[in-house]
């Protein structure tokens, strides 16, 4: 395999000709991690200057009721700066890859929804969608802006603050949230949750297995904006080496899927794609 990596984080000719040389005249599956969405306001967990943080994990939502207000509080007062987020550039040009036949479909890390807005048709959101929302006791399925106005009538004293940190998962940092009222389900009374993949949860066999295949039809594999350290990533990386397909990285830094590309650019992913589907669509 060849490697060619960008010495800076500025397109590079010679690692996009690398690229357009892997991906031409095939059809190319897209992985797309945080990087892809930073140009739409929402920041990376991992990046450079990222702050550090702890998520919560699943088995804290689910065994403390303090700990669960505390998250449905800080991710209200995020959900509304994620909703107000549009699609940029790189989301743009994979939708319109996808209408011209060149990729199959897009699986995402992001739960923003972003590609989907964007008007890719085939999506797969490997860690869920932070615009639904359903009850862990009976199963029932409720729209995010539904339960958002709830919780804006439950609790007509929680403001917007002047500065809300923003974080990649739709949360915020808050720091009072003891008179916070959580969403109930309206079918059973039992607790809501976000219909995305907490920490210490793992993606639902059935999202990957559609991952996986999605990758398996394609001729080549594109990962963007993803450094490559959630284990479902990898995997799908891994995938598409074995079956020896070539595989072109996009991302500002290093990834741990780095020695095993075909390319990698290291680059912005929004600006990168924009300029490989110019030369791909031409």
């Amino acid at each position: 395999m060849t490697m060619i990596t960008g010495l800076t984080p500025e397109l590079d000719e010679r690692g996009l000709d690398a690229a357009y040389a892997v991906l031409s005249g095939g059809t190319f599956a897209v992985l797309t991690g945080a990087g892809v969405s930073t140009d739409s306001g929402i920041p990376d967990y991992r990046g450079a200057g990222a702050p550090k943080r702890t998520p919560m994990t699943v088995s804290q939502f689910l065994l403390d009721d303090a700990s669960r207000k505390r998250y449905w509080a800080g991710s209200h007062l995020g959900w509304a700066l994620f909703d107000a987020a549009t699609p940029n550039a790189g989301h743009r040009m994979l939708a319109t890859l996808e209408e011209a036949g060149l990729v199959p479909g897009v699986v995402t890390q992001n739960v923003d929804g972003l590609h989907v807005r964007a008007g890719s048709r085939r999506v797969v959101d490997l860690h869920g969608s932070m615009d639904r929302v359903h009850c862990l006791d009976c199963g029932q399925t409720f729209a995010r802006s539904s339960i958002a106005a709830r919780i804006d009538s439950e609790n007509p004293w929680l403001s917007q603050p002047d500065a809300v940190t923003l974080n990649p998962d739709g949360d915020a940092e808050i720091s009072h949230v003891d008179d916070f009222v959580a969403p109930a389900c309206s079918v059973c009374g039992g607790a809501l949750k976000p219909d995305v993949v907490f920490f210490g949860e793992f993606v639902p066999t059935d999202k990957f297995s559609e991952a996986r295949d999605l990758v398996g039809q394609a001729d080549a594999l594109v990962i963007a904006g993803s450094s490559l350290v959630v284990n479902s990533g990898i995997r799908l990386l891994e995938h598409a080496r074995r079956s020896k397909r070539p595989i072109v990285i996009i991302n500002r830094g290093e990834t741990k899927g780095d020695s095993r590309a075909t390319v990698k650019l290291n680059a912005g992913a929004s600006e990168t794609l924009a300029a490989l589907a110019d030369r791909l669509l031409d």
